[in-house]
């Protein structure tokens, strides 16, 4: 079977750019160099899928020309990955029905408190409509045809989902990855992982460790995703890496097999 996946989304937790900065990045022309927070759409079994609705999401979904969403995956909790859920109702209004959310205990948990009013008993007219599935680090599947594998990562101490469908696999927010996660990757063509900039950090991998993970998991090609202002210019980031990688940007369409 034949997917696709659109990258909505590939900087930090702030975007690119940040607010009041006047870097040579962020007052770029280059289209590639605006960066919203790190999301992704992909389309199965005649169904759209999104992995991460944060603060960006409904410009996403407007951008992208998103009129029909069966569900949103969630890697964790972090507000830049969670913080658009409100906007689910565009679709509970113009289908009538629930928004399907996958997302472990710990994200639950994250939803209730930061959204509160959509899991009420005295629910208030018009709120998002949302029907719970936690997953854990276990296989499942969104349809006959579509098996979603999730691949734990640590992102410093906190557990992140990262997928696997079918050949093509998204990874985000990663700093460490047990190795009997990564050896759930085994025969991928395409892998998404994230590299923040080239300088070390607590808590994602930089350049470095990207380069070393996409070179233990021997993907046909890589991108790289949640990049960071003080990584550069595209076209820079494009001349540090070898042939099989790239920098991903907002706006990138991948093919896969699933």
């Amino acid at each position: 079977m034949k997917g696709k996946a659109i990258v909505l989304g590939s900087g930090t937790s702030q975007g690119v750019p940040l607010i009041a900065c006047n870097c040579q990045v962020c007052s770029s022309d280059d289209l590639k160099d605006k960066r919203l927070r790190s999301s992704l759409l992909f389309h199965v079994d005649q169904k759209n899928y999104v992995i991460d609705a944060g603060p960006d999401f409904r410009q996403q979904m407007l951008r992208a020309n998103v009129n029909d969403l069966e569900g949103i995956l969630f890697t964790h909790e972090h507000k830049d990955h969670i913080a658009g859920l409100d906007d689910v109702r565009a679709y509970n209004y113009r289908y009538n029905s629930h928004m399907d959310v996958f997302c472990t205990l710990e994200v639950e948990n994250a939803l209730k408190r930061e959204f509160s009013y959509i899991f009420n008993n005295d629910a208030y007219p018009g709120i998002p409509k949302i029907k719970l599935h936690q997953i854990d680090k276990a296989p499942f599947q969104l349809s006959d045809k579509c098996t979603i594998i999730p691949i734990q990562v640590n992102h410093y101490k906190m557990p992140v989902l990262g997928f696997r469908i079918g050949d093509f696999a998204y990874i985000t927010d990663a700093k460490t990855i047990a190795k009997e996660e990564s050896d759930k990757l085994k025969g991928i063509n395409i892998l998404i992982i994230n590299a923040l900039h080239q300088s070390k950090h607590i808590s994602h991998f930089n350049l470095e460790e990207a380069l070393a993970f996409i070179d233990l998991i021997q993907p046909k090609k890589a991108y790289l995703t949640h990049i960071s202002h003080l990584f550069g210019k595209h076209n820079d980031i494009q001349a540090l890496l070898p042939p099989n990688v790239y920098p991903a940007y907002d706006g990138l369409e991948i093919d896969f097999n699933y």
